[in-house]
């Protein structure tokens, strides 16, 4: 008998604890940046920060923001957006706009303005772009396609917040 109680109310604690963390906690955002350290060099680390992104077709971008020409005492800060091969063609030369909450607009410029290595490979130089950007909004990416219009990527608080910090924290 006590063991048929505790069956059923084991199971029904179960049943709660699963039904409140899908309505309540398992609510994350849909995209988390990770930043990523590789070696630059034999004894050099260097960071950027990846993360994946859907478009509204469904199709997931990969959203890299790393520092260039780390000799330099003005870093380069470059954003590089990859689609799945095939799927989209970036318009080249083409600026990148960034919008924030507050609706400005940003721009920019494309660094594959000639090169691009692959049509689904855009690159675009955020190096005056980023110290303009708020820390706590998300943005809207508009990327330059060779179709009617640009596709939009929505770039979430986190991440943004994430970029600032390596930006000024991590050298």
């Amino acid at each position: 008998m006590f063991k048929r109680k505790f069956h059923s109310f084991f199971w029904r604690c179960v049943l709660v604890i699963v039904l409140a963390l899908t309505f309540c906690g398992w609510s994350v955002e849909q995209a988390q940046a990770l930043l990523r350290q590789h070696h630059d060099s034999p004894g050099v680390l260097r960071y950027h920060s990846q993360v994946s992104i859907k478009d509204k077709q469904g199709y997931a971008w990969q959203v890299l923001l790393f520092k260039q020409n780390y000799e330099n005492p003005v870093k380069d800060l470059r954003l590089r957006v990859v689609a799945f091969p095939g799927v989209v063609e970036i318009a080249h030369p083409q600026p990148l706009e960034i919008e924030t909450a507050s609706g400005k607009l940003l721009s920019a410029a494309d660094v594959y303005a000639l090169t691009a290595p692959a049509p689904n490979v855009g690159e675009y130089s955020l190096t005056d772009v980023l110290p303009q950007l708020p820390t706590t909004d998300a943005l809207k990416l508009y990327v330059p396609v060779k179709s009617d219009k640009p596709l939009i990527l929505n770039i979430p608080q986190s991440v943004v917040t994430e970029w600032q910090w390596l930006v000024t924290e991590i050298d």
